[in-house]
């Protein structure tokens, strides 16, 4: 479900309205004049909302959801549907549930809303917070006391900031909360909206991206960094966790306590990190990729899948660093070997 304090809900719909507007068909024997009063994830979801399923990782959540309706591949349905959940068979899932998105979200994006001063008058200020020239500060954000915001940064509708913190000119942060003693540097980006898309050989329709990013107690987010928001959930970054320039992070991601986070990262979306995981510059994660505690990824790597903690990676894909190593000094000596049969 979305966060009221940043998405204004044009809900409910009745169901039979609902599924005309998304190209859906009424299953029979449900009631067409039921109200769908939002659309949630499958674990996240309550018998008023509409949550989708297409298959993959998601079997178990599915099977334990409380969704009243769940969009479901028409070709492929599951055999089962959980208790009191209705199933709403559909040729694309994914532009489906987009449909239904925009139907109840129209306005997901980047909150653009008019206001007539810098700070909005509903905007709270704690004792002793300092704004400098060109601050713009939203409808209802808080912020708390002592935290010093630079030039020309703007803090979206419904934002809170914590005590003690620094943001630096030229950051936007919208759709979040962020705790006390947070450092963001300069043009940080923080809640814009995840990459994601419904695809066909028409083009490409964004799906829902109404969720909300999360920053806990005594984080650094290095300059020009982008945090994506969560799609339905949220993106987390664990306290104490240290994210330099240039990083990219996905929606829906999650970063546990006290990770470091170097230079030109970039994270597919719902990557999770252990406690305390060090990844090095320029290191990729696909989507999906969960990472035990405490481990280590060289500069460079390619993660492609799960990785368990405590212990050391690098290399494209990702493997044990003796195990890179050994391999990498294979090639040389395969390279060598070739040169000299040449040669000869």
């Amino acid at each position: 479900m979305a966060d009221p304090r940043f998405y204004d809900n044009r809900g409910p719909v009745a169901l039979e309205a609902l599924c005309a507007k998304i190209g859906v068909g009424l299953p029979s024997g449900a009631d067409g004049r039921a109200q769908v009063r939002d659309i949630a994830g499958l674990t996240q979801a309550g018998p008023q909302h509409l949550a989708f399923f297409d298959g993959g990782r998601a079997k178990e959540a599915f099977a334990r959801t409380k969704a009243g309706w769940c969009l479901v591949k028409e070709d492929a349905p599951p055999r089962e549907a959980p208790d009191r959940t209705i199933l709403l068979p559909c040729p694309s899932v994914a532009h489906a549930f987009a449909a239904a998105g925009k139907l109840f979200y129209p306005e997901d994006t980047i909150g653009i809303v008019a206001q007539d001063k810098p700070v909005h008058p509903s905007a709270r200020l704690g004792d002793g917070v300092l704004l400098s020239a060109g601050v713009v500060i939203g409808a209802n954000a808080e912020i708390g006391r002592q935290t010093r915001i630079g030039p020309n940064t703007v803090i979206g509708r419904g934002v809170t900031v914590g005590r003690n913190s620094e943001i630096g000119a030229n950051v936007w942060i919208g759709f979040a909360h962020l705790g006390d003693e947070v450092l963001v540097l300069p043009g940080a980006r923080i809640g814009t909206p995840g990459f994601g898309f419904a695809s066909t050989a028409r083009g490409h329709t964004k799906t829902p991206q109404v969720g909300r990013v999360i920053v806990q107690d005594r984080v650094e987010i290095g300059a020009n960094t982008t945090i994506d928001r969560g799609a339905l959930g949220d993106t987390v970054i664990g306290e104490g966790s240290k994210i330099d320039n240039l990083v990219h992070i996905g929606h829906n991601c999650a970063l546990g306590r006290h990770c470091i986070i170097a230079g030109l990262v970039g994270m597919a979306g719902s990557v999770t990190l252990g406690d305390f995981v060090v990844v090095g510059g320029k290191a990729g994660f696909a989507d999906h990729a969960t990472i035990g505690a405490s481990a280590r990824i060289a500069g460079m790597s390619g993660v492609f899948g799960d990785l368990p903690g405590g212990k050391d990676y690098g290399g494209i894909p990702a493997r044990a660093v003796r195990n890179w190593h050994k391999e990498t000094a294979t090639l040389s000596r395969l390279a060598k070997t070739s040169r000299r049969v040449r040669d000869e």
